[in-house]
């Protein structure tokens, strides 16, 4: 989760969008490394997963969407919420696509009952395909248009017994197991360094 709520803009989206946003303008604006349309992150999961480019799901991009958002929808059906995986009927073209990432539709985005709950976007380096994803699990007033799966179901929903099914059943699909570790001192220097130069840095978020 995301305290304080942000708005996280795609990496090819223009910051100036954002003003379109009437309800998410007072929020704070990041730039993600990965592609798509702005996400208010407030009342959602958000994930990252990291896979080595020396495991075969590296370069299966599609299987490695379908295969975290099976997973979701496995866990979600746990609290008796069924989504399903958007199989799209045609592209859109860019002047059709929406500010928001939760107003587009993309091949294997998780719906429920016509309305988008969940979405991932990848991006590859010469070492790792980063994976990352949100699923919307209650309405935000700094984007009341888009409803929740709470809203959508009158659901409650652990968000900690959420985030444990989900874990547990990607690391069944990968075949590994994950560990808590904290963060070495290099790498919060690391983590520091890519905050002043480059995703802390107005003049980065504003590029586009």
């Amino acid at each position: 989760g995301w305290t304080p709520a942000t708005l996280s803009l795609g990496y090819f989206q223009k910051a100036s969008e954002r003003e379109q946003h009437v309800a998410s303008r007072s929020l704070d604006m990041v730039r993600r490394a990965s592609g798509g349309g702005a996400i208010v992150h407030d009342q959602e999961l958000t994930y990252s997963l990291f896979v080595g480019t020396s495991h075969r799901w590296a370069y299966e991009h599609q299987r490695l969407y379908d295969m975290v958002h099976k997973v979701v929808i496995e866990s979600l059906a746990q609290f008796d919420v069924q989504a399903d995986l958007y199989r799209a009927s045609g592209a859109e073209t860019e002047s059709q696509k929406p500010f928001l990432c939760f107003e587009r539709r993309a091949e294997g985005d998780l719906v429920l009952g016509g309305y988008k709950v969940g979405g991932s976007a990848q991006r590859r380096s010469r070492t790792a395909v980063l994976q990352h994803g949100s699923l919307l699990i209650a309405q935000s007033q700094f984007a009341p248009e888009l409803l929740g799966i709470e809203e959508l179901t009158g659901i409650s929903i652990d968000r900690d017994r959420l985030t444990r099914l989900i874990r547990d059943g990607i690391e069944n699909s990968l075949g590994v197991k994950f560990e808590d570790l904290d963060l070495s001192t290099n790498q919060k220097a690391m983590a520091r360094k890519y905050q002043v130069e480059r995703f802390g840095d107005m003049s980065w978020t504003r590029n586009r």
